[in-house]
This record gives C-alpha cells, sequence and structure tokens, in this order.
C-alpha cells in the first residue's frame, strides 16, 4: 500500500474506527492531517466512499487538531458539524483531511476542514468544538 511521505500509523485508537484501520497521520505544526487508501470497509454500496465516514474523519480530524493548537489538558465535544460534499472518493484513493483553524479559543473552538481524494477536493467540512474540562481519574 502507497502511504505518501511524512504520514505514519495513527496512534489514536476508537472503536468507530477500528474497522477502518490503518488510518496515518501527519502533524503539520498546530494540524492533525488524517490519512487512508480508501479499500472496502469504507464504501457503500455503489462503491464510493461513504460520506459517513468522510463526516466522522473530518470532524476526528478537526478535533485533534483543535486539541493540539490549545494545548491545554482538556477535551473537545463536537457541538455542531456540517459537510458539503464536493465529489467522490473512489476505492484505492489516498484521502487526506486537512484542518484550518477558523478561531480556536478556551471556551468554543471553531475549524474547518478540507477532505481531498487523490489530491482532488470531495468535502469540506465546519465544526464547532466546546472545550471540556477532564474528569480526575478515580
Amino acid at each position: 500500500m502507497n502511504i505518501p511521505a511524512g504520514f505514519e500509523p495513527h496512534d489514536r485508537k476508537s472503536p468507530l474506527t477500528e474497522p477502518w484501520e490503518p488510518l496515518y497521520r501527519r502533524t503539520s505544526g498546530d494540524s492533525v492531517v488524517l490519512g487512508l487508501r480508501a479499500a472496502d470497509p469504507h464504501t457503500n454500496s455503489r462503491g464510493f466512499v461513504h460520506g459517513g465516514l468522510i463526516s466522522a474523519l473530518a470532524d476526528n480530524a478537526m478535533g485533534l487538531s483543535c486539541a493540539r493548537r490549545l494545548g491545554l489538558e482538556t477535551g473537545l465535544v463536537t457541538v455542531n458539524l456540517s459537510v458539503d460534499f464536493l465529489g467522490l472518493a473512489h476505492k484505492g484513493e489516498w484521502l487526506e483531511f486537512d484542518t484550518m483553524f477558523v478561531k480556536p479559543g478556551s471556551t468554543l473552538c471553531f475549524a474547518q476542514a478540507f477532505v481531498t481524494a487523490d489530491g482532488q477536493p470531495c468535502a469540506r467540512a465546519n465544526a464547532v468544538f466546546r472545550v471540556i474540562a477532564r474528569r480526575a481519574a478515580a
């Protein structure tokens, strides 16, 4: 599998993304760029990458990037997420989820993600995250 330079295996696992592994990440300044090579588990019945996967990974990339940018020992929860689908992504293509910050703040963080498939735009996402304090371990 051909993985672009600078990407390494994504180290943050979750039950949601487990079926989509392997996922990759690259840090670029304050941003965490996620990537994957589209395969059968990523597609819908027509063979295109499923919009739900694109939405979830755009949300993930923006949240990770906001946390990195804020540099706080806090968590983030999604308050709002909207996705515009601009084109199709197909099996075999390399998908990248890259974040741009609109307004990172101490209470709310606004971000935008651009999703490409083999370098071509396929989606744009906007999100608002609420910054929350992490609970102490019991």
